[in-house]
This record gives structure tokens, sequence and C-alpha cells, in this order.
């Protein structure tokens, strides 16, 4: 794609909140993400997030809050005055060329990735996985702003590269689009040279096209698919060789619009998935200062649920698995690997770089076997009962993880380009 073509590229859609309505805006785009249904501002929001209680969330939070990492997200704003995330925000960058700025959330949809993130909970908002950690907004815009302004055609371009060159550790995009962009790849290994862990949402049409979405499946991107609360990979969530692993996205309430007046009920999306996965690398990242981004991410791979299936062959559905930040948190479980080979690629990286003591801890590290302690932990079981299905734990009660019809563990190579 010419640098002219991308002038009159289609805009990036929001990858979640489906069954969201937002008041009378026009949802456009190929990445609609379906949004249907009625609106309600009186949904209890914490009631909602099932998901913080089989992760083990308030006896992490006895180790790690994610204090001392900030998280870059790249969204539609983030509103600094939204109860749960007061003191919460810091200064990021409006990639629009619109009025108003990174802290003008023109949908609501920024500020919940934001609060699941590390919502503080006050005001009955959403509870952040990681809850100390900070936020840095940068704005760019979707297809469902109403605006008669000219805006960035390379917004979300110039975003990944002010994130890349911010205090963030973490870049979350719940964002995408279905075609590459010259200048949105090249700001993806800007990124990964600065030594960020990006992660973005693989959208939400795997039952309409399944097309591949970007950033998520740029090679560098860890790309995040969602399941339910049963351990079953959505419908609606994309797969392919572009999912690198899954988290909890179904059911997860949203803003209702840009109004801030409540929450409304939501059938969930990969952009809540994508918010929990790097809310949980915060606090691995918090709890292990000294590791790189591809150390997080390995210890994630390393520790995802996954029942039976070995280690290293991936699901196109879950790619490693299901996010257990828990298995290393409060047991100490994951090898961290080098600190300059990705995960992804598997080649080295410029801009990751580790303490001495670090590096040395993580190659002498032997690697521990799970135990049935570890798999209760929002985890696998080690029963597996056919091609298709695999038994997972959630909360002590066995549930399966339903794959699709046919068997979907299929092992693939890592993708390389």
């Amino acid at each position: 794609m010419t640098a002219g073509m991308s002038q009159t590229r289609k805009r990036p859609m929001p990858l979640g909140s489906r069954g969201r309505v937002f008041g009378t805006m026009v949802l456009a785009g190929a990445l609609s993400a379906g949004f249907t249904g009625t609106a309600s501002a009186d949904v209890d929001a914490q009631s909602k997030q099932w998901y913080l209680a089989p992760m083990h969330a308030e006896e992490m939070w006895k180790t790690t809050t994610g204090k001392g990492i900030k998280v870059a997200v790249i969204d539609t704003g983030v509103n600094p005055e939204a109860p749960s995330l007061k003191g919460q925000v810091l200064k990021g960058f409006d990639a629009t060329g619109a009025s108003g700025d990174e802290f003008d959330d023109y949908a609501g949809h920024g500020t919940t990735m934001a609060e699941l993130i590390a919502g503080t909970g006050d005001g009955g908002g959403l509870k952040g996985l990681a809850p100390d950690a900070k936020i840095i907004p940068f704005r760019v815009a979707g297809a469902d702003w109403e605006t008669k302004e000219s805006l960035n055609s390379l917004d979300t371009a110039d975003a990944i590269r002010s994130a890349a060159d911010s205090d963030a550790k973490i870049i979350s995009m719940s964002f995408g689009n279905d075609f590459k962009l010259d200048q949105e790849i090249e700001a993806v290994k800007y990124a990964e040279s600065k030594g960020k862990l990006f992660f973005a949402a693989v959208g939400n049409e795997g039952s309409k096209g399944n097309k591949p979405t970007y950033p998520a499946a740029y090679p560098e991107v860890v790309g995040v698919a969602a399941t339910d609360p049963q351990g079953k990979a959505s419908e609606y969530s994309q797969h392919g060789d572009f999912v690198d692993i899954a988290a909890p996205g179904d059911g997860i309430p949203t803003w209702c619009d840009s109004k801030f007046q409540g929450y409304c009920e939501s059938e969930g999306g990969t952009s809540q998935a994508t918010a929990i996965t790097s809310a949980a690398a915060a606090l691995i990242w918090s709890a292990h200062p000294d590791w790189t981004a591809n150390q997080v991410l390995n210890v994630l791979f390393d520790t995802a649920g996954r029942g039976d299936w070995e280690k290293g062959t991936l699901s196109n559905y879950l790619g490693h698995g299901i996010i257990r930040p828990a298995v290393n948190i409060l047991k100490d479980k994951g090898t961290p690997g080098a600190p300059d080979i990705s995960p992804l690629t598997k080649e080295k990286t410029s801009g990751s770089t580790a303490s001495p003591a670090a590096s040395a801890s993580a190659s002498s590290q032997p690697e521990k076997e799970e135990t049935a302690e570890d798999a209760a932990m929002a985890g696998s079981s080690t029963e597996k009962n056919d091609d298709s299905q695999l038994g997972l734990i959630f909360s002590g009660v066995a549930v399966v993880l339903v794959l699709g019809v046919g068997g979907f563990l299929i092992a693939r190579k890592r993708r390389t380009a």
C-alpha cells in the first residue's frame, strides 16, 4: 500500500463491546463489531466482572498491583474524570488531527479499556486487573466517530510511534482494520525496537468473514482472542494463525457512550480480552521489573492454560492458551527465557536489555512442572476428552473448553512474515 492509497483508507473500528448502542452514532466500516440491543445505564459493572475471582485477582493484588508500569491505550480517548480512573491517567497524545485531545473520549470505548486495565473501582466503576498501573491515552479516530473535521489518515501509525516514544512499557490497542498499512508496519517495528510489549485485538468477525485484523496480525504484535465464562472460545472471536493468546472477553459491560452516565450490558469482545491481557502483563512486569518485554511475554505464553496439549503447539482459536498470571505471581512458575529473543518471531530484538542478574537468573531457571494446584488457577486440568475439547478448571469447577467442530488444536509454525 502506498502513502497515497493510505489517504483514503477506511477508518478502523474498536474491536469490542458487542451488543452496545452508541446513541445516535452511525457505525460503519468493515470491522463493525455488530453493535445491537438496547442500552441500559443502570448496569452494576463490577458484578459483571466474572473473571476476577477465578483469576485469583485479590490474592495476586497482595503481591503485585501493577505499580510502576504504564500502559499506552490506543483507542477513542480516555476520560480521566471517570470515577474509577481519577489519578490513573497521564498525559498522552491525540493523533486524530481533530478538535479536542486524548482526554476527550468520543465513544466511551477507550475509557472502558483503561478501566479494565487500571480502574480503581471507585464510584462503582470497573475494577482493573492492574489497579496501580497508570494509563497513557492515545486517541485515534474510529469509523463510528461523527465529525465534519478532516482527520489524520495516518493516526494509528502516528499513535503507535508516539506510544513507542513514551514511558509506557505496554501498548494495548483494541482497534483494527482488515488491511495492512505500510506506515503502520514500520511503526509496529519501531515499537518493538523500543522494547515495548504490544497487544492488539484479533477482531469480532469470526463468523462473518474472519479476515486477519491489523495490527493484531503483524508478526511483532500479540494477537488476543476472547473466551466466555466457561472457558469456551467466543463464537465471534476471529481465529487463525494470528491468534497468540486468549483472555476473558464475554459479557463485560462498557460505558454506554461519551456522556458517561452509566454502563451498558455487552456481549463482550476481543477489545475487553486485550485490555485484560495487557493488565495481566502489567502485573507480571511489576513483579519482575528487571525483565524485558520478551521475558514477560514468554512467561504469559508459558503459563497459559491449554489443557494437556503439547507446549509450543498453537491453537488457531486460543494461540498458546488462556492467560493465567496467577501461576507466575502466586506460584513463581513460567520460564522467562532470553531477554532479547522475541517469543513471537523467534528473532533477536533490539531495545530489549535486561540487567545482568535478571539475564543470569532467566538462563539458569529450570522448567517447573505444573501441579494440580496450578491447574486450578483459572487454568487447565490434565484431562483431554477428544481432539476438539480440553478440560479446564475455573474456580474449582470443571468445565469444557470447546474449540469447535472437527478439532482445532492445529499445530502450526510461528509466523515469520
